[in-house]
Order: structure tokens, then C-alpha cells, then sequence
């Protein structure tokens, strides 16, 4: 059996934001493994309900709540402006695509 492994090229220069889904414990763990995987400190910030990233910016995303062991990232692929929703907030109007997956430890 051949194995492969794809290499993905981030964009360091894109926002980054980040979802705990309520485990800041986990924030900093998270942040390190980002890092650890080609994207830049400075761009990762946590997601919040009342503003979202723009198109080609990265959604990481803690997952499986609620014990993540693994951090999903996706690319924004559209962002359309909705009425506020929720916990989900704007994010309610972001397409996006699954890029890859970063083990949490």
C-alpha cells in the first residue's frame, strides 16, 4: 500500500478565527497547534458572533464538542449579510469549505 500525504499551503497573510465552542481551557493549546502548522500568531483571534472574516480567510474550529481532539479548518468561501442569529451570530451567512484537519495534542 502507497501512502500519501497531501501538503496544504496556508495563507499566513489571512485571518485566522478561532472556535472554542465554550472550551477556552483549550485556547491556548489550540493557538500553539495552529502555529505549529503554518499559521501566523498574529492573525489568530477568537470567533465571535458580531463580526466574521472575509472570503479566503480560515475558520479552526475545536471539534467534536464537547471534548474536541481535533481542530477542523476551513476556508471562507462567501460571506452574505443575515439578521443576527443565536449564539451563531453573522457566522449564520459564512459558506465555507473543509481544508484539513490538525490533531488538538
Amino acid at each position: 500500500m502507497i501512502r500519501c500525504t497531501l501538503l496544504i499551503q496556508v495563507d499566513t497573510t489571512k485571518a485566522v478565527y478561532l472556535f472554542t465552542h465554550g472550551r477556552r481551557d483549550l485556547e491556548q493549546a489550540a493557538t500553539d497547534a495552529l502555529v505549529a502548522n503554518g499559521f501566523a500568531k498574529d492573525k489568530i483571534s477568537s470567533a465571535s458572533p458580531d463580526a466574521v472574516g472575509n472570503i479566503g480567510d480560515y475558520m479552526a474550529m475545536l471539534w467534536m464538542p464537547p471534548t474536541p481532539d481535533h481542530i477542523k479548518i476551513q476556508k471562507i468561501t462567501k460571506v452574505e449579510a443575515v439578521k443576527p442569529e443565536g449564539m451563531i451570530g453573522l457566522w449564520k451567512g459564512v459558506s465555507k469549505e473543509d481544508v484539513f484537519t490538525i490533531p488538538l495534542k
